[in-house]
């Protein structure tokens, strides 16, 4: 008998085992990304500026990111069962205290924690369904069904908790997120024996210096990244010393790590060629993922979607994402060249930013939308899965666990470039708009008293009083610049993102290599990043 096959009880059927598995990591997946559920209802609430809330976002993926290498000695010290049950009340409690403080300063460290539990529930999680799967097939499934959650996790947050949200205070949605923990958690108590993977290593030589420098670095990347446009960069002495930090750590970091027997990660894996290669695209695509935060932004501050309507029309883009990774794995399945993936992937989403360059207006009708959402969400749903595989493929068996972890910090390190691009262009791009249409705002100008003639002919057809139609004018011609501005700097975004994937696509068309690497897992006790 398979030595995994214990880890269940015996009236435990195979379809029972997934679910119990999959209901223990959902939760964790849909706290990843909650706090940008609503990001302005959060930054309500908790008393502080959206970038905190994106903050937010970028401690929880650090801790998943710095924790990720060292939690596999703590996967192989403790029963399988006792290390469930571990990490699955810690996340209860950490999700209670989000529920019971509106403290920033509290809800930050707390973020932290639950990405390092988030990484002991994916290891876990994943190892015990990639060893109950005995055929490749079944592994890459498994693989494609979990970064298909990941990719989810943002649309499908939206749409569940927008009523809640606007019914209640924003902290409901920790209490929902707590509860929905409770299944899993009981069903992991009655279900499992308590059975190890491997034998028991002790707790000792724990590299943990090395971990608490990888996550500083890391929790600095995301502090700079985040906030450095608004405190004008080095010119800002947090921004500054921050910077230093990151170049000394990282320099006895990478001198720690060639001079260990058992290091942290092992940094001979950017030797192989096709893995940077790999990562390289990887962090392209997530640039190109987070662009759809500009298209939402469209839709509430031109369009005015409210919470309601912005999450039902992300259905569409939860659909492309969905059907993207199915495609994808069907492709993986069938060993296609690994051109036959990205082309396609890099191609919808050149077509999505390219059509909405031509969508942004002031004026919009939602099905124009619906087919652009469905390309950008099948283009990252395409790229995303195979791109980490076949990353990981490109090293051998022996450093695939180095692999997940770098292929890990890089989609953080996107994710914080993707803010830092965000940050810059709606500062930058939208002030400098801003100062042009000011210039050409005089009296002088036809255009300008025509519209003001017109703002001021309707508010009176509208039943406002005589008396006050110039002022109301004068706000209404605000708006309306307000509004271009943000058409202008969306505009720019997309067309900066246009010619970088029209630089990747010329890559991955032109470059020798790519069919060099078999897209498939060779290890059945891969942990993915």
């Amino acid at each position: 008998m398979d030595k995994i096959l214990p880890i269940f009880k015996s009236w435990v059927p195979e379809w029972l085992t997934k679910v119990i598995l999959f209901s223990v990591l959902l939760p964790c997946v849909v706290l990843f990304f909650l706090p940008l559920s609503n990001i302005n209802a959060a930054a309500g609430y908790y008393g502080c500026e959206p970038a905190d809330i994106q903050f937010s976002v970028a401690l929880f993926y650090a801790g998943y990111v710095g924790f990720y290498s060292l939690e596999r000695r703590f996967f192989s010290y403790l029963a399988t069962k006792e290390y469930f049950i571990i990490f699955t009340f810690l996340n209860i409690i950490t999700t209670l205290i989000c529920y019971l403080t509106n403290e920033i300063n509290v809800f930050f460290p707390i973020r932290f924690l639950q990405g390092m539990l988030f990484s002991s529930s994916v290891n876990l999680s994943l190892s015990v369904i990639f060893t109950r799967l005995h055929s490749e097939r079944a592994r890459e499934i498994g693989f494609s069904v979990f970064f298909g959650m990941i990719l989810c996790a943002l649309p499908f947050n939206n749409l569940i908790t927008a009523n809640l949200i606007d019914s209640y205070n924003f902290n409901i949605i920790y209490k929902g997120a707590l509860f929905s923990f409770l299944p899993g958690f009981f069903m992991l108590i009655i279900s499992m024996n308590n059975i190890r993977f491997n034998m028991k290593f002790p707790l000792k030589n724990l590299d943990w210096q090395s971990f608490i420098g990888y996550s500083i670095i890391l929790i600095l990347i995301g502090y700079i990244t985040i906030y450095g446009q608004e405190y004008y960069w080095l010119n800002d002495k947090r921004i500054k010393y921050s910077f230093i930090t990151i170049i000394l750590l990282s320099v006895l970091f990478f001198i720690r790590q060639q001079s260990m027997k058992r290091p942290y990660i092992i940094l001979q894996i950017f030797k192989y060629r096709n893995f940077n290669i790999g990562i390289f695209l990887l962090f392209v695509m997530y640039i190109c993922r987070f662009s759809i935060g500009i298209t939402n932004n469209y839709f509430s501050s031109v369009l005015k979607f409210d919470p309601f309507h912005l999450s039902y029309i992300n259905i569409f883009n939860l659909v492309g994402l969905i059907l993207g990774v199915i495609i994808s794995c069907v492709l993986i399945l069938q060993r296609k060249p690994i051109r036959y993936v990205w082309l396609p992937g890099f191609l919808f989403l050149l077509i999505f930013h390219f059509m909405m360059l031509f969508l942004f207006d002031v004026y919009g009708n939602n099905f124009n939308y619906y087919i652009p959402l469905i390309l950008q969400g099948l283009g990252v749903g395409m790229i995303m899965v195979p791109t980490i595989i076949y990353s990981i493929s490109s090293v051998p068996v022996s450093l695939g666990p180095s692999a997940s972890a770098i292929c890990l910090a890089v989609r953080y390190f996107g994710f914080c470039v993707s803010i830092t691009l965000l940050n810059y262009f709606e500062l930058f791009e939208k002030s400098k708009h801003y100062n042009t249409f000011q210039n050409n705002l005089t009296l002088l100008n036809p255009i300008v008293r025509q519209n003001l003639t017109f703002n001021k002919e309707l508010l009176l057809n509208k039943g406002l009083n005589a008396l006050s139609p110039i002022k109301a004018s004068d706000k209404l011609l605000i708006n309306n610049l307000n509004q271009q501005n943000n058409l202008r700097y969306a505009m720019d975004y997309y067309s900066f993102i246009v010619w970088v994937l029209i630089g990747t696509l010329l890559l991955i068309a032109l470059f020798p290599y790519l069919n060099k690497t078999v897209v498939y897992l060779r290890s059945k006790v891969l942990s993915p990043a």
